[in-house]
């Protein structure tokens, strides 16, 4: 394949998918918003541990 070929599906790809959203029907964007918080809490938490050098 080459890139220009590619691009050219990449339009055609994204001038079909106008009409969808992107999201998903059972994506819950708080819960998926709270997760990846409590994610990166929890390792800031772990690296505020481990870090004993100051």
């Amino acid at each position: 394949m080459s890139i220009q070929s590619t691009a050219a599906q990449f339009v055609t790809l994204a001038a079909e998918g106008g009409g969808h959203g992107g999201n998903h029907e059972s994506l819950n964007p708080y819960l998926a918003g709270g997760g990846a918080l409590f994610v990166l809490l929890l390792l800031l938490f772990i690296t505020t541990r481990f870090n004993r050098d100051r």
